[in-house]
């Protein structure tokens, strides 16, 4: 921690427009192409439809990751290291759980020509997605890394070159998406354990962030280069929002859970029936 402050890259007036327009374009694409695919859904199968609540999550998720990066809070993320921490969660967190309600996968499954979805299910099952998409690997990548990026001059790194920033950016929204997704998403996930596995490493990603929130309060390991007061505030923030972003994980998979005797009930229902 020092007295430094970071201000916005980017230099001249072009490099703020750009810097506006194609995150604004990516997000209004995502959602398009999500509102496209659901429409497809809807009209190839009118019985089964497209449930309402899905599309909503996931429009709201893309709301979220328009706010994250557009002003005013993109360039308070350059100024300010609370702003930073206030952005990292909402791509990172709160944006990736919206998506992943949105049931993506089995949306384009829904809608993609049979060969082309035998494919994309054959990769999800593939070595690597397997591998990747296990709740503990899942966890490395989303949370495990911050403190790569806040105990090493990453972070400095990433506010001094525009490119790392927006990887940066990407790695937020892309490991804040596997993780919601192994540990609470709709879609299907080729090596998932059982919910109380999950909510074992949901409770270890919850002492991490609260660790790592700690230490950078405390001063310990940080190594970040902007005034003390923000690298405080930026804790608290990473603190209590990350708190209510894994509670509400949290629902979300409870939500989902159930239990093996009443999938064994709903199994026999029809058996009887017959």
């Amino acid at each position: 921690m020092d007295g430094h402050t970071h201000h916005p890259h980017g230099g001249g007036a072009g490099g703020g427009v750009w810097e506006v327009l194609l995150p604004a374009a990516a997000v209004a694409l995502l959602a398009g192409g999500y509102l496209l695919l659901a429409h497809r859904a809807r009209a190839r199968r009118p019985a089964l439809g497209w449930g309402r609540w899905r599309t909503v999550s996931f429009l709201a998720g893309c709301a979220v990751l328009a706010v994250a990066l557009l002003p005013p809070v993109a360039p308070f993320a350059h100024e300010d290291f609370r702003g930073h921490m206030a952005q990292h969660m909402l791509i990172g967190m709160y944006a990736p759980l919206a998506l992943v309600l949105g049931a993506p996968v089995t949306l384009l499954l829904r809608t993609l020509p049979t060969d082309r979805a035998r494919r994309l299910t054959g990769l999800l099952h593939s070595r690597p997605v397997r591998l990747v998409a296990h709740p503990v690997p899942a966890l490395v990548l989303s949370t495990g890394t911050l403190a790569v990026l806040y105990f090493t001059p990453l972070y400095n790194a990433t506010m001094d070159r525009p490119l790392l920033h927006w990887l940066m950016h990407a790695h937020f929204l892309l490991s804040g998406c596997l993780f919601a997704w192994v540990i609470a998403g709709p879609d299907p996930a080729p090596s998932r354990p059982g919910v109380p596995a999950r909510l074992v490493v949901l409770g270890v990603a919850v002492a991490a962030h609260a660790t790592i929130s700690q230490l950078m309060y405390g001063g310990f390991l940080i190594d970040v280069h902007a005034p003390i007061l923000q690298v405080r505030g930026g804790a608290e923030i990473m603190y209590y929002g990350g708190d209510i972003a894994e509670l509400l994980l949290a629902v979300a998979l409870v939500a989902s859970w159930r239990p093996v005797r009443h999938r064994r009930r709903a199994a026999v229902r029809p058996a009887a029936a017959s």
